[in-house]
Order: C-alpha cells, then structure tokens, then sequence
C-alpha cells in the first residue's frame, strides 16, 4: 500500500506558548476552517475538542499534549497541542523530541512570558524550526511592534514580521500581507470563514512600506541573488521572497512573525499558510542519527535514517496513553520506512520485541484505524506492552537506538493513601499506569514510615494526579501536605571499601570492592565508571554493582533524599571463585557507596525557583517587602505599562500558598507564575530542620 500523501506535503507542528497566550483556541480555530470540526470550541465554556479531559475542561487550561491532523491547501497538518503550565513542561518536552516544526503563540499585550522563554530553550535545544504567531491583538493594550522587539530581545531570535495588523485593540479588523502587498479585512459576522483581499489602506501605506523594507532586508541576507536584484532596485517576486524565508526558517536562522487574533476569528487563515510555506517537511530535515546497539566488543558505530519509505523502520514511543477503549496506546513518531498493523518491532532501548497489533489515527480522543504508519506520520501503536517514553522502534534486521529525551525531575512531594484497606492494591496499580504515562510523576514508598509518597513537579501537577485516581480509576485518597523534594550530594572526593561475606551450609556469599565518589555539577545525575584491572572483578559482576549503587543512592545519609550529581569509580575489589554472586556484589556495592558519601562531606540540596510577579505599582512595596522574608533573591524590577514585573529567585519551601498571600498583598490583583530553575545547597537551618524531621518520623 503507496502512501496517500507525498512527503514534502507533510507538516508535523507543535502549538506552544505560556497558559493563557490562546494556544488551544488558537487550534480550535485550525480545526473550524480546515473543515475537522463544523463548531468552534470554547475554552471557557468547557466544549473544546483538543482539551477533552474534565480536568482541562474544569479549568480551562491544556494539561496533556493533544493531537490531531487536519489539510490545508493540499497538504497535511499534524498539530500536537501542548500545555502552557509549567507543571506540565515535560509534555512539551517529549512532543518537541519529534515534532519538525513549531508555531509559538505570544500574547499581544504580554509579550515575552516565562513560560514562553521556557519552550522556546526547548525548541532551541532540539532545533525546531518555528514560526510566532502574536494573538489577541484585539485585546486592550495589545502592541505588535513591542512584542516582535521582545522576541528579538529577549529570546535573542532573527523575528521578521510577514505580516503587520490593521487597527489594535477593538479597531483591530486584519492584517497587511507584506509579501503579497495587500490587505486582508474580516467580516465581522462570518466568523472570520470570509475576509476581502484588496490594496493596503491608504493610512496604513507608508507603515507597511517600512515594514516591506525591513523583510526585504531580511531576505537578501540570506541569498545573493535577491540581494543582487535588491541592490539594483529590481522587483523582488513573492515566490522569491517565500522561497528564502522557507529555507532560513529551515536552518532556524529567522523566525517568521505573523499575527491575529484567535478568540475573534482573525488571523487564523494566513497561520495556516505560513505554516506550509514556511514550516518544514520530513523530507527538508536532517537524516535522524543514532546508534547501531548490542556491539559485542562495545565500541559505538553511528548510524542514519533519512526520511523514506523506501528504509528500514525506525520510530521512537513519544507518549503513552492509557485508553478506556483500547488499553495502553503508544504514540510513535515515525522518522524512516514502513510499519504496518500486525508487524513485530523491535524495541531496541530496552532489547525486546514487540508486536504492533493496530495502528490508529489520532484526533484527541477520538481514533480511526489504519492499516501503515510511514515515514513523517505521527499515529497510535496498540499492542505495545513494554515500552515507554522515548524508546526506540525499529526494524529487528537493522537495529538503531536513537537519544532518549531527557526530563525533569519532580519537586514536590506529598503523602498519599488509600482511603480503605481494599483500595491500597489498586492505587499501586493506578499509580504505575500514571506514572508510566508521565515520566515526570513518580511514587514510591519510604523505607522507615511505610508511606507513600508521590512526587511531581508541582501543587497542580499533583492535584490533577489525585483528581485523576478518582475519576478514571476509581480510588479515594488521603492526601498530606506538600513537600519539598530536597535532593543530597558530596562536596569532595572520598573512597569506601566493603565487604559483603555470608557462610551458611552449602555456598556462601562474597562480594567485595573499593568505591571513590567525587561531586560533579549541578544536574549531572549519577555517573558509574569502572576502573579495575587486570580481572580484579569478573566483568559479570560489574552491572550487579552498578545496580547497589544506584539503589543506594535512592536514599541519601543526611535525610534520606536521593544522591544526585556525582562521579561513583568502580577502583578495585576481589571475588571468590565458588562463593560470589550478582547478589554479593549488588550489597557490597550498596554499602561501600554510602560509606563514601557520608566520607564525602555530604551535603542538602533544595530546589530553587524562578518567580515571575506582575503587579500595580501601588502594590510593589509590599511584594518586595514579603519576598526579603522569604529567601528570595530579586534578579530584576521593571515596569510593564501600568504595571511592574519583578523577577525572583526563591526556594521551593518558601512557596506553597504563595499564590493566597499574593491575593492578599495586592487585593486580588496580582499574577504570577513559578518555574523549576535549579538545585543549590540549602542553608544550615533548612538542613537542621529537614533532619529533626525525618527523625521525628
């Protein structure tokens, strides 16, 4: 079976922006004009098709990355919509792993947000070409021409304007399409479905010359030709003009800037043929490189997929789903060849097999089966039993492992419990399916208490977790009060033997080795090197110490927090021919690492927030007042038309409940947003506290 649409006809893009920008409305919009839905969906009344959990429906604001496919102008569009809380920044992160192209939308009157800088890294550091589209330019307040300047500024991007609008605010009525030199007018009882093409309003003549120029300027510093006819005052075509911009956004050298407004049906059209003039195909991208794994003498060879069906397989599991209707659904991103329904893969992270029993198309919850996934498609995998987020699919004849993306660790945690005795297996269950979805939640249960913990990256990201255990699974819980998810790591280098001997009747027990543990930067994780020689220790036992190691450093000295950020070297140990095992070897690894990093200056660590408030100026005094009391260090004080911004840096502890005391300084007026920014060493009377703690429990 050929596929139905040629390559280069293929958007795969992702809607971002900080909660609240008009993200999910946005889509909607996509949705009514390219003819996937016949009515338009409300944020505010709840009846949106990408936000289809009752939670998002409740609140108003996209918790899951959503996708779905829609056409325009003969090409095919899928769009993931992703989450602005920065709670659920790792949907964003693992949607931005495969996606080609990117739309970010900014708010008009806002401009550069925190969670906007947040995505925006993100997209940096996966180099996901990307477009801006500046909504609610009907809003009051709103300022094209600041935030295009904020974009520049302060996300420090090439933005170049292809459109300016027509009016602000309420007399925002469409936009200049400054490659085409005309004006596109919306007729306000149409629903934006009709707009009149025609010349540029007289007194809107010279801006939009000005800003001709400007994209012209753009355009010639990326290809000599136009530069020569630029030059010499000749005509520059549109096509000439669409045909640069593509390939500069392609190698993420400018950042095409267009603007509307969602909510008001304005806009919407000339998005989506910015998105297929300018956002990339598969076919424009790099070959996808990995690795070729299970290479028996361990050196690493690289190898590519280039996206054709005419390769073998290769996918990587970006999302896991638990369907009502269908069991666990996997969504893969197909990079090269064929996968059709029935075939077995390999899942070549983890070395097993697996059988994808039906492929189905995605439109946020709703399903249509098919019958192949090709190169550049996006589809659910059912039948997948053991993988997880950012596995590696391929084919089993030609083995590749592609780079896993990387996800934050959570922040917060809380105690939970079942509400009856009969309900405790069932949210263990319900907890692995949870946190098989969302590689950012994790549980587990404390070694000296018994209790549960759960861990996320924030208040909201856990209550959405325990609203979720009700409804979709059934489990009454009791919750505590929310925690810090303190971290430990050393501050020099020491080294620990152990030795693990056990004699009964028959074969005993013998493992023993030499740990050193060094610090490594902040967010280096747990590294483990091995540096014997001379077969002090048979290789079969190496990964057997590994494995103690790393479960000891689940559990810390100081407080029992996870060990992070250190260098643990394997130095020297002996075994004995008939008496050592894997077993052996895993306890003297586990008590020779905690021995070295109670030698190792052992230290607490919290973690540390970016806090962004926005407030009248009447109000500033008391914001500032209350965040000297808090730990918290001012980065940066400035004002934002009648109001101030004011960027900060405060520990986690310091935080729960900010959002009631900032209502109460600022009389309801104040906004603000938090963002996981980095771990530091907590001070002296944080770690005496957090130890009084754990003793007392």
């Amino acid at each position: 079976m050929t596929r139905s649409r040629d390559i280069a006809a293929i958007r795969n893009i992702g809607i971002m922006a900080h909660i609240d920008a008009g993200k999910t409305t946005t889509t909607e919009r996509i949705l009514y004009y390219t003819g996937v839905s016949h009515r338009m969906g409300d944020v505010d009344a709840g009846n949106t098709q990408m936000d289809w959990m009752e939670q998002e429906q409740e609140r108003g604001i996209t918790i899951t990355s959503a996708a779905t496919t829609c056409f325009w102008r003969d090409h095919q569009v899928n769009i993931i919509d992703t989450p602005g809380h920065v709670d659920f920044t790792v949907e964003v992160e693992r949607c931005l792993r495969v996606l080609d192209g990117g739309v970010v939308v900014f708010c008009a009157v806002a401009g550069v947000q925190p969670q906007s800088e947040t995505v925006w890294r993100q997209a940096d550091r996966y180099q996901v070409p990307r477009l801006v589209f500046v909504n609610k330019m009907d809003r009051t307040g709103a300022d094209f021409s600041n935030c295009v300047a904020q974009i520049r500024g302060r996300l420090k991007a090439h933005a170049v304007p292809v459109q300016i609008p027509i009016g602000r605010e309420s007399s925002f009525k469409g936009v200049v399409d400054l490659v085409e030199m005309r004006a596109l007018i919306y007729d306000r009882d149409r629903l934006g479905a009709d707009y009149t093409v025609g010349p540029i309003p007289g007194d809107y003549a010279e801006a939009a010359a000005r800003a001709r120029e400007d994209l012209l300027d753009a355009v010639a510093e990326y290809d000599d030709e136009v530069l020569d006819k630029y030059l010499a005052g000749r005509e520059v075509t549109p096509d000439e003009v669409r045909r640069v911009l593509r390939r500069a956004t392609v190698t993420n050298q400018v950042v095409p800037v267009v603007c509307g407004s969602a909510f008001r049906n304005k806009g919407v059209q000339p998005l989506l043929d910015a998105v297929v003039d300018f956002l990339p195909s598969p076919a424009d991208l790099p070959a996808v490189s990995g690795i070729e794994p299970y290479r028996s003498n361990g050196t690493v060879v690289a190898v590519e997929r280039t996206a054709s069906d005419e390769q073998p397989f290769c996918g990587m599991a970006f999302k896991i789903m638990n369907d009502p209707y269908v069991g666990q659904l996997t969504f893969v991103r197909a990079y090269s060849g064929v996968l059709r329904a029935g075939e077995t893969v390999l899942n070549s992270t983890q070395g097993l097999r697996e059988r994808a029993v039906r492929l189905v198309r995605i439109h946020a919850n709703k399903r249509e089966e098919t019958k192949e996934l090709h190169a550049g498609d996006i589809a659910g995998v059912v039948g997948l039993k053991g993988t997880v987020t950012g596995d590696t699919l391929c084919d089993p004849g030609a083995p590749i492992r592609l780079e896993t993306p990387r996800f934050p660790d959570p922040v917060v945690d809380v105690a939970i419990e079942a509400q009856s005795q009969t309900d405790t297996e069932r949210l263990f269950a319900s907890l692995r399916r949870l946190a098989l979805e969302d590689p950012s939640f994790k549980f587990r249960v404390h070694e000296e208490t018994g209790q549960t913990l759960v861990s996320g990256m924030g208040e909201l990201h856990l209550e959405i977790i325990v609203d979720r255990l009700l409804r979709e699974f059934g489990v009454s819980t009791r919750v505590g009060r929310p925690q810090v998810a303190y971290r430990e790591t050393v501050t020099r280098a020491a080294e620990a033997e152990a030795r693990y001997v056990r004699q009964s009747g028959g074969h005993g027990q013998y493992g023993h080795v030499l740990l050193r543990v060094e610090p490594l930067p902040r967010n280096s994780g747990v590294h483990f090197e091995d540096a014997t020689v001379g077969g002090v220790i048979p290789k079969e036992f190496i990964p057997a110490v590994e494995r103690g190691v790393r479960e000891a450093a689940a559990a810390g000295v100081l407080a029992r927090y996870e060990v992070v950020d250190l260098r643990v070297t394997l130095l020297d140990g002996s075994y004995h021919e008939v008496d050592s095992s894997d077993l052996a070897f895993k306890v003297a690894g586990s008590m020779a690492f905690k021995d070295a990093v109670a030698r190792g200056s052992p230290i607490l660590l919290e973690p540390v927030m970016a806090l962004e408030v926005r407030v009248p100026t009447e109000y500033l005094g008391d914001i500032l007042g209350h965040l000297s009391t808090s730990r918290a260090r001012v980065v940066k004080v400035e004002p934002v038309g009648d109001l101030h911004l004011v960027n900060a840096e405060v520990p986690l502890g310091e935080t729960f409940g900010y959002v009631t005391r900032l209502r109460s300084l600022s009389q309801g007026r104040g906004v603000h947003t938090l963002e996981f920014l980095h771990y530091a060493p907590a001070p002296a009377a944080v770690v005496a506290r957090v130890m009084e703690a754990g003793r007392v429990n």
